[in-house]
Order: C-alpha cells, then sequence, then structure tokens
C-alpha cells in the first residue's frame, strides 16, 4: 500500500479476503493486488471470485511458495502476472502499470467495438478516399458472406484491422477472432501452434495442447502473412480447408471445427506459385474473395483525417492537450511518399506529440522525424535491401524512444515479438 500510494495510486489495503471481497464493485478498481496463502480463503479463490464479476480488472498473484503449478493454476484462472516475495518496488510498479496498460488496451478494444456499432460497419477504418471507399464497399459485400477472405497489400496498410472489421460485421461476430502472424514464429512450431498438440506427441508434450484452429471453433482465424507458411503445414492447411477437420500433431483422431479463414499478405502469393514456394490448390481456396488495400501514397487526400485520428488518440491516452497541425506541417506529410504506410504515418504523429513544445504539430519537429525514415527509391535488389534497413533502423529506433526503451511496450506497438524485436536492436546497434 504504502508503495503504491507514493507512486501516486489511489489504494484500498484488506488483511481479509472476504472483506476486500464484499467491498468490490466492477468498476471501482483498476488492478487487483491478492496473496496466495491467506485465512479464510485462499487466493486462487479470490481470482475465481473476481474472475465471475462483469468485466473484471486485472489480477496481480502475489506469493512466497512459488511454484510452476501453482503459476500454471494461477495463469489458467485468469491471473494476468504472478509476483514472488521478496520483490523491490520498482518490480511492483512496473507489474501494476503493465497491468493498466492491459486494461487500457482492453477498454480501447471495447470502445472500438462501440464506435463500429454506432458508426456503421467500417466506422474504425479512417479515410474518404476514393480508392479507400472502394476497398470497403468490397469488403462490406464480403462480410456477410461465409466464405474465405484474402487480403493484400503493403506493410502497414491496415490488413489486420479490415480483417476485424469484416470479423465484427459477420454472422459471426459474437465468436472469437484468432490472430497469428505467419512470419514471426519459426517453421517447426508453426503446425503445432496452428493445429495443436497431442500429449506425449514428443518429449516434452506432457500435456494436452489446443491450437488456434480448435480455438477459433464458430468465429474467425486469421492467417498474417500466410505466404511465409512452409509447404508442408499448407498442404495440412489445404487439407483443413478442404475437409473441413484436421489431426491435432501426434494424433490419429480427427477434430472438426467450423471457422472463416480470413488470410493476408505483403507477398505476391501467385508469384510465389511460379516459383514453388506457395500451392496453387491453396491459393485459390484463400483467395475466394479477394481485397487489396491500397497504399498510403495512393490516398494522401487521407492524411488529414488521419493525423487528426491520432491526434484524438494520444490527447486521450496520454495528459497532451495538441489542438491540431499547422497548415505548413501537414503539406509536408502530405508531400512524403510514406513507405511504410499508415502505421508509420501514425508512429510519426505520436512521437511529434512527445516532442511538440507548442499547440499544434510544427514542421520543425516532422522534418527531423520524416528524414529518419524516409526510404530511397528501390531501384535494384541490393537498393531494397540497403533501403529496407534504413527504415527498419529509424522505425525501431524511434519506438524505442517513444517508449523510453522499454522493449516490451515497442514490440507490442510495433505489432512483432520480442525476439524480433531483439534481433533489430543487436543487428542495428539500437540504442534502448
Amino acid at each position: 500500500e504504502a508503495v503504491l500510494r507514493d507512486e501516486g495510486f489511489t489504494v484500498s489495503a484488506y488483511t481479509s479476503a472476504l472483506k476486500a471481497l464484499d467491498d468490490f464493485k466492477p468498476g471501482d478498481f483498476d488492478v487487483v493486488i491478492s496473496d496466495v496463502k491467506m485465512p479464510e480463503i485462499d487466493g486462487l479463490a479470490v481470482l475465481e471470485r473476481l474472475r465471475a464479476t462483469q468485466n473484471p480488472p486485472p489480477v496481480i498473484m502475489i506469493t512466497a511458495f512459488a511454484t510452476v503449478d501453482t503459476s500454471i493454476q494461477a495463469l489458467r484462472k485468469g491471473a494476468y502476472d504472478m509476483l514472488t516475495k521478496p520483490f523491490e518496488p520498482d518490480e511492483l510498479i512496473h507489474r501494476v502499470n503493465n497491468a493498466l496498460k492491459q486494461m487500457r488496451l482492453e477498454s480501447e478494444n471495447a470502445e472500438l467495438k462501440d464506435v463500429i456499432a454506432r458508426g456503421g460497419p467500417f466506422a474504425s477504418i479512417v479515410g474518404e478516399s476514393q480508392t479507400l471507399r472502394q476497398l470497403l464497399e468490397m469488403a462490406r459485400k464480403v462480410a456477410g458472406r461465409d466464405l474465405p477472405v484474402l487480403i493484400s497489400g503493403e506493410s502497414g496498410t491496415g490488413k489486420e484491422l479490415v480483417a476485424r472489421v469484416i470479423h465484427d460485421n459477420s454472422p459471426r461476430c459474437g465468436s472469437k477472432f484468432v490472430a497469428i502472424n505467419c512470419g514471426a514464429l519459426p517453421h517447426t512450431l508453426l503446425e503445432s501452434e496452428l493445429f495443436g498438440v497431442k500429449k506425449g506427441a514428443f518429449t516434452g508434450a506432457d500435456e494436452e495442447r489446443i491450437g488456434l484452429v480448435q480455438a477459433a471453433d464458430g468465429g474467425t482465424l486469421f492467417l498474417d502473412e500466410v505466404g511465409n507458411l512452409p509447404l508442408n503445414v499448407q498442404k495440412l492447411l489445404l487439407r483443413f480447408l478442404q475437409e473441413k477437420e484436421f489431426y491435432r500433431l501426434g494424433d490419429t483422431t480427427p477434430i472438426r471445427v467450423d471457422l472463416r479463414i480470413v488470410a493476408a499478405t505483403n507477398a505476391d502469393l501467385l508469384k510465389g506459385v511460379d516459383e514453388g514456394t506457395f500451392r496453387e490448390d491453396l491459393y485459390y481456396r484463400l483467395a475466394v474473395s479477394r481485397l487489396k488495400l491500397p497504399p498510403l501514397r495512393d490516398r494522401l487526400e487521407d492524411v488529414a483525417l488521419l493525423v487528426a485520428h491520432f491526434i484524438r488518440e494520444q490527447n486521450e491516452k496520454f495528459p497532451t492537450s495538441i489542438t491540431g497541425i499547422t497548415p505548413e506541417a501537414l503539406a509536408l506529410l502530405k508531400g512524403h511518399e510514406w513507405p511504410g504506410n499508415v502505421r508509420q504515418l501514425k508512429n510519426v504523429i505520436d512521437t511529434a506529440m512527445a516532442l511538440e513544445g507548442s499547440e499544434r504539430i510544427t514542421p520543425a519537429v516532422l522534418e527531423h522525424l520524416i528524414d529518419a525514415a524516409d526510404v530511397a527509391p528501390i531501384e535494384s535488389p541490393e537498393d531494397y535491401a540497403s533501403s529496407l534497413s534504413r527504415f527498419e533502423a529509424a522505425y525501431f529506433g524511434d519506438l524505442l524512444f517513444e517508449h523510453d526503451g522499454n522493449v516490451e511496450a515497442a514490440s507490442e506497438k510495433a505489432g512483432v515479438n520480442l525476439a524480433t524485436l531483439y534481433r533489430k536492436i543487436k543487428k542495428y546497434n539500437l540504442k534502448r
């Protein structure tokens, strides 16, 4: 209690778990911290009671008797985190801040669904350009038809966002939307991640594990960067699309599920078909409906709307009061090619708001940020490689700066796993 109060938190502390549960009301508390071993009722029972409430807050469990079994039980019952005593005050503050961040993300996701419900089927996708409106009209038509969809487009154009609103406006909207980035996992893990593992299938497989295909039963499975699937997993996915059933790794009993697959790629899959890296039969199974997202450079008239949207988001998330952007700064943004598309624009605006000292974003702040993220024209494979490296170094460097060196927060913002970001930090000698 003392540590949290010193950091400015409002805290209610209890020595009786039952009294705490009596006083608990949904919405009154942002985070709950509970010991595991207590008189009257143990922490796991407290956790179950809290998780049964409407919109439960994140729960951090604290124990001096940490075991693998206790940790697994707590996490399975819905604990956000486990903290072992003794711990440093800074560690407690770090865990609480992470829990608050998770709560904010879930709240923003719920708000996004409300916005979609109030403002039309694709209100969360910002833009009024003709190319975007044509794309959204096609997406509206395919959303209601339970067919596979292939979304193509450059990195940063918003493929997952479109996939989510297709799901939210489909007959499956009441079920799960499960996403996997096929390029973020080693090829050796993709089969088990997608289809699950039978207990005893290999050394270390000590328990049954369902895959994402089974987890998405009734809902939508989103396969991002589907072109990165190895050929053996492509074969398994094709069989599933044909038969509506699959086998877990090491199992001989087929499992039937009912789901919709939405896939996305920033690569030319037909070129992959010609080169033998992507199965032609799988391509036509996935591309029953095809959507191609326009790059930001083809809808620069949407830049002003996007900037206003990102400013509003940041003002709500942080204690900032940026009122807008100067005409000169907006002209600077509209004159840029945006190789990283909407994601790059968002990162530039987010960072600009952290650095800007005036009421509106000015060219003085943007010039440095845009120059740092600029990419030279692509003329040959060698130029592409060096341009990509220059962009990645600037992009990940800006992210680390924006998040004060917090690698976990930066990886979450970028949509890459921690291992990938650590490799980029080492590759480009980035300063945390």
